[in-house]
């Protein structure tokens, strides 16, 4: 019964790796590294360009824990970690989750990436944009409505130019590419093989 027990779990184990974590991870830490970076536009990020094929790739689960630690790990380097940490990595966490589903329906092309790059932008904007300064510091709701107009037009800028160009190019470049496969990693729980 035992040696039962361990072969799922070895099978369960192997159907993992066989998504080839190594990618996800890398699109994870790059996605950190340009957030970083000095002088950017706070809304000008690759999360949702990057998150929508890992998504598509891996599934929901996955989709929304690419987004929503893309978040809280960039609020806990750069100690910006609050309250509005839970909401604006729950909101794209739970767009990470649901591009898996469009993209069941959708095509996943540079047309797709983009429509689903308008819509969870605007999605993004509106409840995070209009909650926040309302919610936590005393802001006014027209005052929040305001500030957040020209905020999402840069974002949809962003969002939209990465999903065209890069999307794409992560799905096909990285995630399709056969070459950037870990094999060592998966053979060295398979049976019989030697490394």
């Amino acid at each position: 019964m035992r040696n039962y027990a361990t072969t799922n779990v070895v099978r369960l184990f192997m159907e993992i790796y066989k998504k080839n974590w190594l990618k996800f991870i890398f699109g994870f830490i790059a996605c950190l590294l340009i957030r970083l970076l000095p002088f950017r536009p706070p809304n000008i990020e690759p999360i949702l360009a990057t998150g929508m094929p890992f998504s598509k790739a891996y599934g929901a689960i996955p989709g929304f824990l690419f987004a929503f630690l893309s978040i809280v790990l960039y609020d806990l380097v750069t100690e910006t970690l609050g309250v509005w940490t839970l909401l604006t990595a729950g909101t794209y966490g739970a767009l990470g989750f649901f591009a898996f589903f469009y993209f069941k329906k959708y095509q996943a092309n540079a047309l797709g990436y983009a429509s689903f790059a308008v819509i969870g932008t605007l999605f993004f904007d509106a409840v995070t944009g209009l909650s926040i300064g309302p919610l936590f510091f005393g802001q006014s709701f027209m005052e929040a409505l305001v500030g957040q107009v020209p905020f999402t037009l840069w974002h949809l800028l962003g969002n939209v130019s990465f999903a065209l160009i890069l999307s794409p190019a992560i799905y096909n470049f990285v995630i399709e590419n056969k070459k950037l496969e870990t094999n060592f990693l998966t053979n060295i729980f398979q049976p019989n093989k030697t490394l």
